[in-house]
């Protein structure tokens, strides 16, 4: 059986996390209480931040419904970030 390469470094991942911690920080919410609003653990939103998960399409829609943002616009908000570097 061969090995799933993780994408650990991936610039959109990085990007798309800080637009999470970004719009966490401005609902002035931990990662603890981020991870109870949409039922992950605070670590796998500690993750998400840090760029470490490709997580899925529907987890991330869980993520954006509780930073009460639209996905698209978690999504912009991740490829402004990319482009602006």
């Amino acid at each position: 059986m061969r090995k799933v390469r993780q994408r650990r470094g991936e610039p959109f991942l990085k990007h798309l996390g800080e637009a999470v911690r970004n719009q966490r920080i401005e609902l002035l919410l931990s990662q603890a209480q981020l991870g109870e609003r949409c039922n992950l653990h605070r670590t796998y939103i500690t993750d998400i931040e840090g760029g470490l998960r490709n997580t899925s399409i529907l987890t991330l829609q869980r993520v954006a419904a509780a930073l009460t943002i639209r996905l698209s616009a978690l999504i912009d908000a991740a490829e402004k970030l990319m482009n602006a570097n």
